[in-house]
Order: structure tokens, then C-alpha cells, then sequence
């Protein structure tokens, strides 16, 4: 679809646990299942003429593919991969379930748009103040005797999750170059929907020779997808999280669910500790920063509201002041 004048380039971050919802088991069918739903509005942003780039988290699942990598090694003494690998194998299989989903859904409304997934890495710096200080969610949620447990079998630090359980955190440190950024914006600039930056890329470290080295990490995706937004021109930056709209007070008596956040507001509720580090937080971030360079908006819903909240109808709209 060619795009027109009122068409955008829309950065679409899917949040790992809106995947993988919490209280689910995370089936292929149920992950599937909760994509092709998505990527229906997906394909009609395409077919209104917008130039769309997907991109997603992995929390729950990279967990999960950490876990089975333990699981092998146990029962049948299969050396474990590094957790960077784990990471692309996610890129992998998530990005195919979104390709297939999406393809499927194109075809559903009689487009032919192309679909392509792209393995990406995402620059770090191995100086990172974060690798000292985990705090990225991932895999599964554990109640109080169940962190316990793990925590003393496997000497993982783990914290409660926005009251939904504790899970395992891991360093997470702050993307500074989307490698593959030129290959990215050139698929989309052909017009092939491009699904990149998986999981918040695989991270990575560049040695004094210029050579890279994968290190074990687990980026942001919110945090990514912002800066392959600003490299690739983007219009909007939508995050796609487990609630309808960002809140204040979020789960007490006087929560407040916000239409539009101006981005002081934003900068001031952020800088009080309103949003939360693990959760939240970088999502704020991360809009902050998008708008900071030149973005039009930044939107944050849920799934079953994509479509309805980038006509302006759902979700919360971050704007400049």
C-alpha cells in the first residue's frame, strides 16, 4: 500500500507479557492465538496506507528458553547457551509467529504487503552501570515460597513485579545503536512491513578493533524500539503494554487513567517515582525521549485497543507540551 498524506511511520512495540498475559500458560496456541488478534490491526493500520515497523519484547519467553537451556543441561548434559543467544533464539521464534500472524492477516484483508523479520543487534557498553544492578523482568511469576526456592537453587536475584509475583531480573543496559538500523529503513522505505529489534536486540559490545561480542543482557524493548524509531524517521512510537491506558495511583482507590499526558506532566510523575523501574517506567522513558527528538507522539494501550487507540479513540496519547 502506497503511503498518502495523512499515512504515518508507526514504531510498534509489543510488550513481552502482552504475548504471554499473566495467568496464562504460554502455549504456542495461546501466544499465536493473542498475536493473529493483534496483527489484524496491524494489517489494517497497512491497508490505511501507514509504513509500519513492529518490534516486541521477550520477556516471559526468553525466561522460558533460559529455563529449558538449564533443563538440558540436567537431564542430558546439553552445554547451555549464553543468555544473548537465547535472546536471538527468541528474536526467532517470536518473530515468526508475528510474520506468520501478520501474513495470514494481510492476506485475510486482500493485501499483499511483504512481511520480513530482521535479527538485530542492539549496542551496549560494557561499562554499563546496569550490569551491577539488575533489574529487567524475565520468565515466568513466582508466589513468596517459589522465589525462595529458585533464589537459593540458582543464586538469581528476583523482586515483585507490579504486584503480580516475583520474577528473575537481569542486567539491563541502555541501547546505543541499533546495528542493523540501515537494513531496517531500507526495508521500510520499500514499503515491506519489517519486524526488527526483537526483545530489544540482541545485546552486544564493540571491542577496540571495532568487532562485536554479544554479552549477557537483556535490552529494554521500550527503550529500543525509541531509538530505532528516531534512526529510521518515525511519526509515532506505540507501546503496546497489558493495560488500556497509563495510570496514576496505579491498583489503588484513586487511580487515575490518563487520555492525554502533555510531557512535562510525564517528566514530573516519572521524577516523583510514579512508574515503576521494571514495569512503566521505561515506557516513559523512553516516550520522553522519542518526543525529545523530533517525534509527533507517543501512544501507550493495550493489544485489543491498537488499532482503535492510533485513530485517536483508546490508550494515552504523550504529546509535547
Amino acid at each position: 500500500m502506497e503511503p498518502t498524506n495523512n499515512s504515518k511511520r508507526l514504531v510498534i512495540a509489543l510488550g513481552g507479557n502482552a504475548i504471554i498475559p499473566v495467568g496464562q500458560e504460554g502455549t504456542y496456541d495461546q501466544q499465536m492465538a493473542i498475536t493473529l488478534e493483534t496483527m489484524n490491526q496491524v494489517a489494517a493500520l497497512s491497508k490505511a496506507g501507514h509504513r509500519v515497523v513492529m518490534t516486541h519484547g521477550n520477556g516471559p519467553v526468553v525466561g522460558n528458553i533460559v529455563l529449558r537451556n538449564d533443563a538440558g543441561m540436567a537431564l542430558h548434559g546439553i552445554p547451555p547457551m549464553p543468555m544473548y543467544v537465547c535472546g536471538a533464539d527468541s528474536q526467532g521464534g517470536l518473530g515468526f509467529m508475528l510474520q506468520q500472524a501478520l501474513q495470514n492477516a494481510l492476506h485475510t484483508q486482500g493485501l499483499d504487503t511483504p512481511v520480513a523479520s530482521v535479527v538485530t543487534q542492539v549496542l551496549v557498553s560494557e561499562t554499563d552501570p546496569a550490569f551491577a544492578n539488575p533489574t529487567k523482568p524475565i520468565g515466568p511469576f513466582y508466589d513468596e515460597d517459589g522465589a525462595q526456592s529458585v533464589r537459593d537453587e540458582n543464586g538469581w536475584t528476583l523482586v515483585m513485579d507490579a504486584g503480580r509475583g516475583y520474577r528473575r531480573v537481569v542486567p539491563s543496559p541502555m541501547p546505543l545503536e541499533v546495528i542493523e538500523w540501515e537494513a531496517i529503513k531500507a526495508l521500510v522505505d520499500a514499503g515491506v512491513l519489517t519486524i526488527a529489534t526483537g526483545g530489544g536486540g540482541v545485546p552486544v559490545t564493540r571491542d577496540k578493533d571495532g568487532l562485536l561480542t554479544g554479552c549477557d543482557a537483556v535490552i529494554d524493548k521500550d527503550r529500543a524500539s525509541d531509538l530505532l524509531g528516531q534512526l529510521i524517521g518515525a511519526d509515532v512510537l506505540v507501546i503496546i503494554t497489558q493495560v488500556d491506558k497509563v495510570c496514576v495511583n496505579f491498583g489503588k482507590d484513586d487511580q487515575e487513567e490518563l487520555d492525554v499526558l502533555p510531557v512535562g506532566r510525564a517528566q514530573a510523575l516519572l521524577d516523583s517515582g510514579e512508574f515503576p523501574v521494571g514495569s512503566m517506567g521505561p515506557k516513559i522513558e523512553a516516550a520522553i525521549s522519542f518526543l525529545a527528538a523530533g517525534g509527533q507522539e507517543v501512544i501507550i494501550t493495550s493489544p485489543e485497543h491498537l488499532l482503535a487507540a492510533v485513530e485517536g479513540r483508546e490508550g494515552t496519547r504523550i504529546v509535547s507540551d
